[in-house]
């Protein structure tokens, strides 16, 4: 499918939803989870209640996170990140939910952003509910940890990465003001998504004219329901998307590309033109 066919699809459908994955940040340097065929390509996240219930398992998270962390916080918005914030200026996008928890969107310059997993750039305590910057726990990491040898390999878009290194003697962060147990405002395996984010989300959909997926593969049920949402109300969907999805015999068009070029192409169709 060419860009002048998805030019003319979202001049049909002006108030688009859109739902952005891990793949509109590659060219900002966040690696994703998986392959050309949607197949998970690194070890299994940390699941919520593992996390929680074992001392051992949060010392493990958080070595991989002070590993991991850096990656995202010196990321830049992309073209693709850009391009959406500009479709969003100029009206045709309504409402932008990512799975992503970088953040870049916002620092694009996107305003009406949903962020159904969360977000890395905070950390709640679990047993008093203080907040704190993840920059600041990341100080704290650093500063308590500073003997030990971290192996980073690759990273992941939650902030984690793989690494080599021991951690039993690692020291994981508690909170300065209870000494209870920090958690990033992240949905983690085995958390749902709260209620109310899926709520907002799905409510922007109703209104929307059409869906557009943007480097997703839709494996994940949180955010490949919105798809079966959108194919249920009679709303198409076009996806841009170098690989299989989950949602692939749901989409009216597909652009098989990266997403920078067909997001540059399309700004510059609708809003230069």
């Amino acid at each position: 499918m060419s860009e002048s066919e998805l030019a003319s699809f979202v001049r049909q459908h002006p108030r688009l939803f859109v739902l952005t994955g891990a793949g509109i940040s590659l060219a900002s340097g966040i690696p994703g989870y998986r392959d050309a065929d949607g197949c998970w390509t690194r070890a299994e996240p940390v699941h919520l209640q593992e996390f929680l219930a074992s001392d051992a398992t949060r010392r493990r998270y958080w070595l991989r996170s002070m590993a991991g962390y850096p990656l995202l916080a010196r990321a830049e918005p992309n073209p693709a990140h850009r391009a959406l914030a500009t479709l969003e200026r100029e009206g045709y996008l309504a409402t932008l939910v990512t799975q992503n928890v970088d953040g870049l969107h916002q620092r694009a310059g996107s305003a009406q952003v949903v962020e159904l997993h969360g977000s890395v750039a905070t950390v709640t305590c679990r047993n008093c509910g203080a907040v704190r910057s993840r920059a600041a726990v990341q100080e704290m990491l650093e500063r308590d940890n500073a003997g030990i040898a971290v192996i980073a390999g690759a990273g992941a878009p939650d902030g984690d990465a793989d690494i080599d290194s021991d951690a039993s003697g690692f020291r994981a962060p508690a909170c300065p003001a209870c000494d209870g147990v920090l958690k990033p405002d992240v949905v983690f395996f085995g958390e749902g998504v709260p209620a109310a984010r899926v709520e907002l989300a799905r409510a922007a959909l109703a209104s929307a004219d059409a869906m557009l997926v943007v480097g997703s593969s839709l494996m994940v049920w949180s955010g490949y329901r919105f798809c079966e949402w959108a194919h249920a109300e009679a709303k198409p969907i076009v996806a841009i998307n170098p690989g299989r999805t989950r949602a692939d015999r749901l989409f009216t068009l597909k652009v098989a590309q990266p997403c920078a070029g067909p997001l540059d192409e399309l700004v510059a169709a609708l809003c230069c033109g």
